[in-house]
């Protein structure tokens, strides 16, 4: 009996051993499922730094998160559709191409994509040599633009800016990336650089230290038409006075923004969680990138291209927001 019961005790703490183990290791996969991957850009860029500092403070505050480097917009909204991410950054204008599967989105439209805020504006800037004859959108009839790199979301837009100013046609488009087409336009190889991009722009600060540019001004015909298009994504946008060497007054433009999107399969609690972390911790933000200036509530909704989360609505009208019926999706 006695050894008989020394047995049945060694069992059952044997037991308790293997099912403690057990039980710590499902909450480790646990854990590990739960961690959120957030796509951004290269290293060099804003939505680097943001989001990994936006990683940091979500695990911070229980939502386990980690940001790794990308190939930004587009990439980003493709890693979203096939699961590879949970959230991103990107562009507005090509998370609505992505959910309706328009342009460099054809054929595989991204459905499970959502919104959660608009962040700072990506301002839309056709730049010309200060010693250019061409002053208007329509002035570039005939001359050779630098348009953006092939399937870019800047390609994109200056098609669509450029159509809408009725010139898209009569142009002579040449793909070259934001480096490529500030250096083609010091060296007088192309006769305007389009770039969209947060200001100043680094690439055009750099030549216009010794080849003063100008930004063509965007007027506000152009905004309403690309509106009625159903372009909805565009917002009006101001480049300032001396933002560049030879920039000598206020230029009106246009802008899309930089936004947070999030899988449609996450819970509406942990999107919650994300929108109501984002907002509260928004100086830390500021602390890393000056764009996160730009970032508020109050600005949260502006340009939102794609129906939002039901997490980040739920804060948003906890907060007192009217969220659009359309966003509601």
């Amino acid at each position: 009996m006695k050894w008989k019961a020394i047995g049945l005790i060694f069992v059952l703490a044997l037991s308790l051993i293997v099912s403690g183990c057990t039980q710590k290791e499902t909450q480790t996969q646990t854990t590990q499922a739960q961690e959120i991957t957030i796509y951004t850009g290269g290293t060099g860029g804003v939505y680097f730094p943001l989001g990994s500092k936006y990683a940091e403070i979500l695990t911070k505050n229980d939502v386990p998160a980690k940001a790794v480097t990308s190939g930004a917009s587009v990439a980003n909204a493709k890693a979203i559709g096939d699961g590879t991410a949970q959230a991103a950054i990107l562009q507005n204008d090509v998370a609505y191409y992505a959910y309706n599967g328009l342009y460099m989105f054809e054929g595989q439209t991204i459905k499970n994509i959502r919104g959660v805020a608009a962040l700072y504006p990506e301002t839309i800037q056709f730049i010309v040599r200060a010693d250019s004859d061409i002053k208007t959108l329509q002035d570039l009839a005939g001359k050779k633009v630098a348009i953006g790199a092939p399937g870019s979301g800047t390609a994109v837009a200056a098609e669509q800016v450029l159509r809408a100013a009725g010139v898209w046609d009569s142009i002579e488009k040449v793909n070259q990336d934001f480096n490529e087409a500030s250096q083609s336009l010091k060296l007088g190889q192309v006769d305007a650089a389009v770039i969209v991009s947060g200001i100043p722009t680094p690439s055009v600060n750099q030549i216009a230290v010794q080849t003063p540019v100008r930004v063509l001004p965007i007027p506000d015909d152009i905004l309403n038409k690309l509106k009625q298009q159903g372009y909805i994504f565009y917002v009006r946008q101001v480049v300032p006075k001396g933002t560049y060497n030879g920039v000598e007054e206020d230029t009106p433009t246009l802008a899309v923004k930089a936004m947070l999107a999030v899988s449609a399969d996450l819970s509406e609690d942990t999107v919650y969680k994300m929108t109501k972390i984002l907002f509260e911790n928004v100086d830390q933000l500021r602390a890393v990138h000056q764009k996160a200036q730009l970032i508020s509530l109050e600005t949260a909704l502006d340009g939102m291209s794609i129906p939002l989360h039901p997490g980040a609505i739920k804060y948003y009208e906890e907060k007192g927001l009217s969220v659009p019926e359309e966003l509601k999706g």
